[in-house]
Formats: structure tokens, sequence, C-alpha cells
């Protein structure tokens, strides 16, 4: 096995995703790698003004730059080298294989929501998409819906 050095970890700031980052934490910190957080902003495609929808778009991205930055910033207490990156994509699964991609990632760290049926059907799935389409291995944390 060769050397995992940067990690990816996806997050969409859900229970699941935050169970997922808490794994791709402890694997950083074991193998001394980095890890990327990751976060894809959905395009919006223009229904009113494009004014609007553009405005929209960047208050979406300086919101997910902010809670990646708190992540981040905990995550380098525990001593684990980190860095965020906010992309932008209707597909968020082709987007997040192209960061990893794009940053020679050695693996990536993503949660299922554990969408079936007809939701599955009509949305597909994020996680689906980035175990089909990744270049490097992936670890899918399949997260236990909580017990009512």
């Amino acid at each position: 096995m060769k050397p995992i050095k940067l990690i990816v970890a996806p997050i969409d700031f859900s229970e699941p995703s935050q169970e997922a980052l808490e794994t791709a934490a402890d694997l950083a910190a074991r193998y001394g790698a980095e890890l990327l957080l990751v976060h894809v902003v959905a395009v919006i495609l223009p229904l009113t003004s494009l004014l609007s929808d553009a405005e929209q778009q960047r208050e979406a991205h300086a919101a997910a730059a902010r809670h990646l930055s708190e992540l981040a910033s905990a995550l380098a207490q525990q001593n684990i080298k980190v860095r965020t990156e906010v992309g932008s994509a209707n597909e968020p699964g082709m987007e997040i294989v192209r960061l990893a991609a794009d940053n020679q990632a050695d693996m990536i760290v993503i949660a299922t929501h554990g969408i079936t049926g007809w939701r599955k059907l009509a949305f597909g799935s994020v996680a689906d998409r980035v175990i089909k389409e990744a270049e490097c291995p992936v670890l899918l944390m399949r997260v236990a819906p909580p017990v009512h």
C-alpha cells in the first residue's frame, strides 16, 4: 500500500458527514497525513434574476468557507495538518472527484446518508458517484440513522 499523504473529507455539515470527518481525522493523525475538507455548493440555476442568484451563491460560499474554517481550526488544535476548499457544481459527486484528483488525494472518506427507494432514483447518491468515479481508494462510512 502506498503511503497516505492526503485524505479528502467531503462534508455537507450533516451528522453523518461529521461522523465521517471524525474517521478521516483519526486516519490523518495515525498516518501523519494532511486532511482536505471539501464542501460543494450546489449551483443554482437562474430562476429569478441573475443578480439575486449570484448573491445567493456568494453567500453560500462564504457560509461554507466559515464553517470549514471553524472545523479546520478545531482539527489543527489536535495537531492535524488541514486545509479547506469550497467547490461549486451541479453534480457534487463529480466536483469531489475533481478536487481529489486535482489535489492528488490518496484517499477519500465520505459518508452515505442511506437514501433508498424513489429518492435515490430521483436524486442519485453523491457517495455512489464518488465511489464509481474516484481514482483513489474511497472509504464509505455508512452512518446508521438515529433510532426513535
